[in-house]
């Protein structure tokens, strides 16, 4: 692929619009953004704040940890912090940076300040809809579709903003439909490193320090700690536990930032340090690591693409099956390998569900890198799940339709169900 092909534009494009940083889990992070801008079209702290969001929403923000919170969890705390702290300017990282005073105002105004949470239904997988009110003055702020989306910013009967929502279109972004494997590989293969540096060093960074911070500390179920001290620190573990306690701490409060992948923070770091401990491993030169990650974040974003967002279909399965691929690639394995790799992976354990944002994320993010890993084993030995078994069909593409297909279709009562199961708890 040449550097002034369309496509190649489009793939570099790609990888900076999805390789951006996250302060905290990114649907709470999205809330707290939404609720920054409306207090800043406001102008003024409200003392009235209504909550409507969609149910994929509801499930992603009740049981995590808003980081510089002081460990408040759910939906009127990622409000709160955005109103009292946040700056809308940072997107993603709308409350990175919060002094120990303001964390103290934020549970103040939690405790003194009636916010309502509403669950809706506008026929958009990712919505959320914050009014905040002062007197007889309202802001209103609303985002859909993914994480930075700003449709709609309205004060006292003035729209600001008003964007139409065509369906779940991706509005604003590079088409993700260009993406196919066999041109990820391409471009993977003849990209001029110096077009991806900047967006790949900062997810090896970033990343990095969120895993070492995940197996120092204490935080949530500790997984990737439990993995070294249960099975040892062999690369194939190793692997698994980093990735596992970048999550760990991510889910429960760490403060650090995140380089996200396809809107998640679990994602990014599953596609990207498993592949970070095989390049140690292997003493893989800079070219040859930046490829493997690029070809991973472009594999995992491809799978997305066709299931959404928001799912009742974990996340950390494209991104684990990407990994895999990375994986592959760092070994010596061609373009088979790297197809096979992935398609064995999603055979394995694509019935994963997403229940919202918790501690077991680390737990699900583990398995899917194994599933990864053995993908690429069962090649190397002459091994590997065909067209007909099960969801796995003709071709690379093929199987990635059915997945795009199972997570997106299939599952919607499934994610009913489970969004039903947790609010009536």
């Amino acid at each position: 692929m040449k550097r002034t092909d369309e496509k190649y534009q489009a793939y570099v494009k790609i990888l900076e619009e999805e390789l951006v940083p996250a302060m905290g889990c990114t649907e709470p992070i999205a809330l707290a953004y939404a609720a920054a801008k409306a207090r800043e079209t406001l102008g003024c702290l409200p003392d009235k704040v209504e909550i409507g969001a969609s149910g994929s929403i509801i499930k992603n923000v009740k049981s995590v940890i808003v980081p510089n919170t002081g460990h408040l969890k759910g939906i009127p705390a990622a409000a709160a912090a955005g109103i009292v702290a946040g700056d809308a300017s940072r997107e993603l990282e709308v409350i990175a940076d919060v002094s120990e005073e303001e964390t103290g105002a934020i549970a103040e105004y939690l405790k003194n300040t009636r916010i309502t949470v509403e669950h809706i239904d506008q026929g958009i997988t990712f919505d959320i809809l914050v009014t905040v009110k002062k007197g007889d003055s309202y802001a209103r702020v609303r985002i859909a579709n993914y994480h930075t989306n700003i449709v709609l910013v309205e004060k006292d009967g003035e729209k600001l903003l008003d964007l139409p929502v065509e369906g779940e279109k991706e509005e604003g972004l590079t088409d993700r439909s260009l993406l196919d494997v066999e041109d990820i590989w391409d471009f993977v293969n003849t990209v001029e490193i110096d077009d991806i540096r900047a967006v790949i060093s900062r997810q090896i960074e970033y990343n990095t320090a969120i895993a070492k911070e995940g197996l120092r500390g204490d935080y949530g179920a500790n997984i990737g700690s439990v993995l070294l001290s249960a099975y040892g620190d062999d690369v194939k573990n190793r692997a698994k536990a980093m990735a596992a306690a970048g999550s760990d701490a991510r889910m429960n409060g760490c403060e650090l930032p995140v380089i996200i992948n396809a809107g998640s923070g679990n994602q990014g770091m599953t596609c990207s340090l498993p592949v970070l401990e095989y390049a140690k491993e292997l003493k893989s030169g800079e070219d040859q690591l930046y490829r493997a990650l690029a070809l991973s974040n472009l594999v995992a974003i491809h799978q997305k693409t066709g299931i959404g967002r928001l799912s009742a279909y974990c996340g950390a399965v494209s991104a684990g099956a990407a990994a895999g691929a990375g994986i592959a690639y760092l070994c010596g394995g061609g373009y088979e390998e790297v197809i096979h790799t992935v398609v064995n992976a999603l055979a394995i354990v694509s019935g994963m569900v997403c229940d919202g944002a918790k501690a077991s994320c680390a737990a699900k993010i583990a398995s899917a890198v194994d599933a990864g890993i053995l993908g690429y084993h069962m090649y190397l030995n002459g091994q590997q799940f065909y067209a007909g078994d099960g969801i796995v069909t003709k071709g690379i593409e093929g199987t990635i339709t059915n997945i795009g297909r199972l997570g997106k279709e299939g599952m919607k009562e499934t994610n009913e169900e489970i969004i039903k199961m947790m609010i009536e708890e």
